[in-house]
């Protein structure tokens, strides 16, 4: 016998999916742009968001224009992600980072609103031998990881409905990115040196994209690491770039030491998925993610 109650129940459930109001802020960067289209996709109400609309980190902007939309969820994408820069522009980035994801959370507070808060690989500090767990304590090495930790702590001690999705090497079909700077320089270099003593694993962002938006139809909150499926270093990621990409580029292995930064960069930047495995699944493996970026958004001419 059907259950009337049952399918009644389920039909409300998705009536309530679509009824779902989402606000996506930087919604002009890699990731942001790839969950404003999944969104469109899922035919999900949403308002995608950058610096044009608001500065985040005014208080009064940023509460008025979200409380004035009044939506369901808020994923959080924008940040100050120059890390590098950040060491000198500390009171820009802690600005953005911190203070920007403070109002928001304290907007999301008063709407009784979910958030999703993109952080980062950064948060730990590289030294542990074995992949990095959700429960592992943050002891971040730059400027950059001290203030996105600052920031989960402002949406872990503030909000019930959250999700706190780390994230490492990020690469996709809109903006800058480390798929995109191989393939301009393998046009324009024979060779190449490229670091081979960071570990970790790349995360493409229209497989993320569609991540998040699954998360948001859940109450499943917590912490959760996201990345593509598999490991590898700077130079393994670059070698198999240009591989995929059929372009005759030599890549030699160098130390961290050999190419100095700014900011200093953990060596083992790999985050265990079993809590995203167990929730929802995980992502596909990163060489095939690649793969798919380098064949729907590029001609390559192959040698």
């Amino acid at each position: 016998m059907v259950n009337i109650k049952i399918i009644t129940k389920r039909c409300m459930e998705i009536d309530e999916v679509y009824k779902m109001k989402v606000l996506v802020t930087g919604a002009k960067g890699q990731l942001g742009y790839d969950v404003v289209e999944r969104l469109k996709e899922l035919n999900i109400e949403h308002i995608g968001v950058d610096r044009d609309n608001f500065d985040l980190t005014d208080e009064k902007q940023t509460k008025e224009y979200i409380m004035n939309y009044k939506p369901d969820v808020v994923i959080h994408c924008a940040a100050y992600t120059a890390v590098d820069k950040a060491e000198d522009e500390r009171d820009l980035c802690y600005a953005v980072n911190v203070l920007g994801t403070k109002n928001i959370v304290e907007a999301c507070k008063e709407l009784d609103a979910k958030m999703v808060y993109i952080s980062t690989d950064y948060v730990f500090n590289g030294e542990k031998e074995e992949p990095y767990e959700v429960t592992d304590t943050p002891d971040p090495v730059n400027y950059y990881g001290y203030t996105k930790y600052l920031g989960e702590e402002e949406v872990k001690n503030n909000l019930e409905k959250y999700f706190i999705v780390r994230i490492s090497w990020v690469f996709g079909k809109n903006g800058n990115n480390f798929v995109k700077t191989m393939l301009r320089l393998g046009q324009e270099k024979k060779e190449l040196k490229v670091v081979c003593d960071q570990v970790g694993s790349p995360t493409y962002t229209f497989d993320l994209a569609r991540l998040l938006c699954d998360m948001i139809q859940t109450e499943k909150y917590g912490i959760y690491h996201a990345t593509n499926e598999g490991y590898c270093s700077w130079y393994e990621f670059a070698s198999e770039i240009f591989k995929i990409a059929g372009m005759d580029v030599k890549v030699i292995p160098i130390k961290s030491e050999d190419y100095p930064t700014r900011a200093k960069r953990p060596r083992n930047s790999r985050m265990s998925k079993e809590t995203l495995k167990n929730n929802f699944g995980i992502l596909t493996n990163w060489k095939y993610a690649v793969i798919q970026l380098i064949s729907q958004s590029y001609k390559i001419n192959k040698k």
